[in-house]
């Protein structure tokens, strides 16, 4: 099992960051088999792609809610440290519990 769940969208409220707001998250590490994930499809050409985050922030982003960890952004690279059998990531985790 690479992921805790399996999801299809977020049903966290909206938290309101911008892209640029991420940055100011510092990343810490989370297993992944504790992440649920917010998209149930990606693209297997970007997965592939070693530039794959040129344009984007180095970390996933997830949100901590309700208890739960939600992968907001970032399957991509989640899915590729679990094809180098990693278990942690290094992430960004907004934790909308503590607001």
């Amino acid at each position: 099992m690479i992921f805790k769940a399996v999801g299809d969208g977020r049903p966290y409220p909206e938290h309101g960051l911008r892209p640029g707001d991420w940055a100011k998250v510092p990343p810490r590490q989370v297993r992944l088999d504790q992440l649920i994930t917010t998209k149930r499809e990606l693209d297997l050409q970007s997965l592939l792609s070693r530039d794959s985050t040129f344009y984007g922030d180095l970390f996933p982003h997830v949100v901590h809610w309700r208890g739960e960890l939600y992968l907001e952004d970032g399957l991509h690279r989640a899915l590729r440290a679990a094809l180098h059998q990693r278990v942690v990531l290094h992430a960004r985790v907004l934790d909308l519990d503590s607001r």
